[in-house]
C-alpha cells in the first residue's frame, strides 16, 4: 500500500438528487472539498431551462462543514443536494449541483481533531503512527475555527459572561492554519486575536481543527473547489 499512488474520488449530483460516497472494506472517507451551488453553464443542464444557469458565481459557505460531518469517518455516506440541506446560496430559479471530492484512508488513519483555548499555543505533530506513507506525510488542514461556538469549550476558570456569544467565528482561520501548516510534518498556531482577529470583543474564544497526514503525492490527484470549507 506505501508504494500506491492514493487517488481522490469526485462526485456530482444535481439538485434535488443524492451524492454517494463510498470506500472499500476497511477504509473510512476523508472528505477533500465539498461544493453546493453552481459555478459554470455545463454541469447538471440536461433537460433544464436557459435561465436556470446564468449565476455561475454562487455557493454555499457550510458545505464543507455539512459534508463532513456527515460523511468524514464512514465507510460510505448519502448527501442531498437540497436547499433544504444547505440553504438557498443563489435562487430558486438557478439549478444548482453538489460537487465532492473525496479520499478513502485504512480505518486507523482518519482525521484528527483538537481544540486549543484562547492565548494557548497550539502545536500539532503528525510525524508519529504513520505507516501508509512513511517518512512522506504532511499535514493536511480540513477546517480550522476561530471564535465560540458553545458554552462548553475552554471555559475553565472564565467568568459566565465571556462564553455567552456562541456565534461567532473569522472569516481568516481556514487561510492562516493552511498557510502555517499545510504540507508540514508540524506547526505551531497560536489561538490569539493577532493572529486571527477578534472575532467577537469580550468573548473567551478557542481554535479548533481538524486536520489529516497525507503522503504528498496525493496533491497532484485531487480537485480543489471554491468553498474548502469557508
Amino acid at each position: 500500500m506505501s508504494n500506491q499512488s492514493l487517488c481522490a474520488d469526485h462526485v456530482v449530483a444535481c439538485e434535488l438528487s443524492t451524492a454517494e460516497l463510498s470506500c472499500d472494506s476497511g477504509q473510512t472517507i476523508l472528505l477533500i472539498g465539498a461544493f453546493y451551488g453552481r459555478a459554470d453553464r455545463t454541469t447538471c443542464i440536461y433537460g433544464r431551462p436557459d435561465g436556470q444557469f446564468n449565476n455561475i458565481n454562487c455557493f454555499t459557505r457550510t458545505a464543507n462543514r455539512i459534508v463532513a460531518e456527515r460523511c468524514n469517518g464512514k465507510k460510505r455516506c448519502s448527501v442531498y443536494a437540497m436547499n433544504s440541506v444547505f440553504q438557498d446560496p443563489c435562487s430558486r430559479t438557478t439549478y444548482k449541483y453538489i460537487q465532492t471530492t473525496y479520499t478513502c484512508l485504512p480505518a486507523r488513519e482518519s482525521c484528527h481533531s483538537v481544540k486549543y483555548c484562547n492565548t494557548a499555543s497550539m502545536c500539532v505533530s503528525v510525524m508519529s503512527n504513520q505507516s501508509l506513507c512513511a517518512d512522506h506525510v504532511t499535514i493536511a488542514l480540513i477546517g480550522a475555527f476561530y471564535g465560540r461556538a458553545d458554552r462548553t469549550t475552554c471555559i475553565q476558570g472564565v467568568p459566565d459572561g465571556q462564553f455567552n456569544n456562541i456565534t461567532c467565528s473569522t472569516p481568516t482561520a481556514n487561510q492562516v492554519v493552511t498557510e502555517r501548516c499545510n504540507g508540514k510534518s508540524r506547526c505551531s498556531v497560536y489561538a490569539v486575536n493577532s493572529v486571527f482577529q477578534d472575532a467577537c470583543y469580550g468573548t473567551t474564544k478557542y481554535l479548533e481543527l481538524a486536520y489529516s497526514c497525507e503522503c504528498k503525492f496525493w496533491k497532484q490527484t485531487v480537485f480543489f473547489f471554491p468553498t474548502m470549507w469557508i
